[in-house]
């Protein structure tokens, strides 16, 4: 390992997002990250401007939170890629992608809590909705679209697994990366129902020349 890359690596590898001390006030979230979040607030429509405000601060605040440990993992990558060592190089990654990982689930879960408190289940879902960009509710619709005979046990596991997916979505750095989470999801819905016998091409097809009927008349 290169020793003037050991010092920045270690840091990195040991504190992806750095706490703050106890007593430290948090500084502002960008103001970009700001009214990313206003927006997403703003489509619950809710009626206590105090609390609107307070839902607000904490998804822009969350946004902040997974941007350092984003930048932060990345650097360390970066960082990594340049050891000479290549079994060095790659352990360094899958330890720095650990402790991301670790601390973007933290994260996740205080955020969650945190949001919880402040607004009804179907609210949070919303704002979850809101970070993904309504993948989960779209890509729900069209299946049902283009099957309409599933099963009740099928809808269930479709949405549980888009579910899932939207879970992983909220945490993730980039449009590419969210999409891609639910791209994975839906491969595996798409297995499923091919083993239950659909065609999912065919069935495209045919929702396309029942859109195209229903236009027609």
């Amino acid at each position: 390992m290169h020793p003037r890359l050991l010092p920045a690596l270690l840091v990195i590898l040991l504190s992806v997002a750095p706490a703050l001390r106890a007593g430290d006030t948090p500084p502002p979230p960008p103001p970009e990250l700001v009214q990313r979040a206003d927006k997403i607030v703003a489509a619950l429509q809710l009626a206590d401007a105090a609390q609107a405000a307070r839902v607000s601060d904490l998804v822009a605040r969350q946004y902040a939170a997974l941007r350092l440990v984003h930048e932060t993992r990345d650097t360390g990558l970066k960082l990594a890629g340049e050891l000479t060592d290549k079994t060095e190089a790659e352990q360094a990654k899958a330890r720095i992608k650990d402790t991301a990982t670790a601390r973007q689930a933290a994260l996740h879960y205080a955020f969650v809590a945190a949001l919880s408190a402040e607004l009804t289940p179907a609210q949070v879902d919303g704002v979850k909705d809101g970070m993904t960009y309504g993948v989960l509710p779209n890509t729900f619709k069209v299946y049902q679209e283009m099957l309409p005979n599933l099963t009740a046990e099928q809808k269930r596991q479709i949405l549980a697994w888009l579910t899932e997916a939207r879970e992983h979505a909220m945490d993730a750095s980039t449009s590419d990366e969210k999409h891609g989470w639910f791209g994975k999801y839906k491969g595996r819905i798409n297995n499923y129902l091919a083993q239950a016998g659909i065609d999912m091409k065919q069935a495209e097809k045919d929702m396309f020349a029942r859109k195209k009927t229903k236009q027609d008349n």
